[in-house]
């Protein structure tokens, strides 16, 4: 079996150490979390992580497993295998000097972003996309200078009305 990447949604009860709880059983299974969001859902006693991870099928059943296992958890939902939306936010500083200022505008405007600060000899990015965009617009700018990125993570939602998650357990 090949390794591949695996898009987890996990519904939990918005209470404390319930991230360290999750992040616990990852690295104490030396499974590596690529990419985890979290925030609250229309529920305030609900909240929602994104979690990006790599491995082959039994190491995803065994995630699986070992998630639903934990008491605070409410809903796990394997998203790689459906249709799902996802986006990620990327902030990024990149060297602009007068002369090649325009053509990084042009490339900015390609992808969708925005300009959020302007300097002398530097722009700001606002960009966001699925995670590959992002990856490829990194690559594409990288030859004038990249100063700093920072990045959000994956965040995603199924598509299709039959596939929103539930609350039924609280």
């Amino acid at each position: 079996m090949e390794d591949r990447k695996h898009t987890i949604s996990v519904m939990v009860e918005n209470k404390f150490g319930v991230l360290a709880r999750i992040a616990g059983l990852f690295s104490g299974r030396g499974y590596n979390i690529e990419s985890l969001t979290v925030n609250h859902t229309n529920n305030d006693n609900v909240s929602k992580m994104t979690i990006v991870t790599s491995g082959n099928e039994t190491v995803l059943e065994q995630i699986e497993k070992q998630l639903k296992k934990l008491v605070d958890v409410i809903k796990v939902t394997e998203l790689t295998g459906e249709e799902f939306v996802e986006r990620e936010l990327a902030l990024v500083k990149v060297k602009a000097i007068p002369k090649n200022r325009a053509e990084i505008i042009q490339i900015v405007e390609i992808f969708g972003g925005k300009i959020a600060i302007v300097n002398k000899n530097e722009l700001g990015v606002e960009i966001s996309g699925p995670g590959a965009a992002i990856d490829n617009f990194l690559s594409l700018i990288a030859d004038f200078g990249v100063i700093e990125v920072a990045r959000t993570g994956c965040v995603a939602v199924a598509r299709g009305e039959g596939a929103t998650e539930s609350h039924s357990k609280l």
